[in-house]
């Protein structure tokens, strides 16, 4: 196990540097600078100014040499700072990286939760009323954007109903537990309707075939309970395929989670990246996107040791 989990981090280690380098290449070609901002919001900047700041910053540079000196410092624990927040990117980030786990990781299990629960009801009863009832709901919340979803939500349960924050978080930092959790209710509840319908799915065709394998018939001829035959045979087996497809689902999530707390104006990973791209912070939006990468990443691993824990004949090392 130890020589996998070396192997699979060298070659996240690789596809990190490879993307950093694809990021940065792209911000580096996007029309318009840090420079040229400053030129807008100063007419009396001449052309002879500007030249002297590209030549400071090495902005002028090649774009192979600045991505050279940009690893470098990287590698020293240097990611630059940020040209909006005034700050060390690393200041910035790691408040942000935090309110996202939270997020995420909450909704992740939730809709986890539900979709096993659902597709597993569904499963159990093929082409019944229950399984065409929660294969609406599926289609429904799989149909639904995010973004309609999010402002709906908003629409009824802040303007309509006031019952909740439109948005954002506490004021102060001694709100209680109960009022921080009001302000996560609304992202929380958009991003697990969002994922509950194709887990949902995913669980109930998985559930389906495995219920027809040899081994359940087995398990009901020698008189095991349905419950445990379901549960305890049937669940575990079918949770293999279910378990890549949450995992290629995760970096979903956080795609999704950027429209989320964007619309919610929710201090995360998601609307840090969408404010640095807007507002051309380079070094923000570079490191923000290459968390999400690492993020993907790990979701990965995980699914990779899960296969492990669900099926013993696969091992590693």
């Amino acid at each position: 196990m130890t020589g996998y989990l070396t192997g699979r981090a060298l070659q996240s280690a690789i596809v990190l540097l490879v993307m950093s380098f694809v990021i940065y290449a792209l911000i580096g070609l996007m029309p318009g600078d840090p420079i040229d901002l400053m030129i807008n919001s100063n007419p009396k900047m001449t052309s002879e100014d500007a030249a002297r700041l590209r030549a400071l910053y090495g902005i002028d540079r090649p774009i192979l040499e600045r991505y050279g000196h940009w690893l470098a410092a990287a590698f020293g624990g240097d990611f630059g700072f940020s040209r909006i927040h005034a700050r060390p990117v690393m200041d910035i980030l790691l408040p942000a990286l935090g309110n996202t786990t939270l997020l995420l990781g909450v909704s992740f299990a939730l809709s986890l939760a539900f979709g096993l629960w659902l597709g597993v009801l569904a499963a159990v009863r093929p082409y019944s009323r229950t399984d065409y009832a929660v294969n609406l709901l599926a289609f429904a919340g799989i149909s639904v954007p995010p973004f309609w979803l999010a402002l709906l939500l908003i629409i009824v349960f802040a303007v309509m109903l006031g019952l909740l924050p439109a948005g954002g978080v506490p004021m102060t930092s001694d709100a209680g537990l109960w009022e921080s959790l009001r302000y996560a209710v609304l992202p929380v509840a958009n991003l697990t309707i969002a994922s509950i319908g194709g887990h949902t799915r995913f669980v109930r065709a998985a559930m389906i075939e495995t219920l027809r394998q040899d081994f359940i018939r087995t398990a009901r001829a020698k008189g095991i309970g349905e419950r445990r035959v379901v549960y305890k045979h049937a669940l575990r087996h079918a949770l293999v395929p279910v378990t890549t497809i949450v995992a290629l689902n995760f970096g979903a999530l956080f795609s999704g989670a950027l429209i989320t707390e964007t619309i919610f104006a929710y201090p995360g990973m998601g609307k840090l990246i969408f404010d640095a791209i807007m507002g051309s912070d380079f070094n923000l939006a570079l490191v923000s996107l290459l968390f999400a990468t690492l993020f993907t990443l790990a979701g990965n691993l995980l699914a990779d040791l899960a296969y492990a824990a669900l099926d013993p004949r696969i091992r590693y090392g």
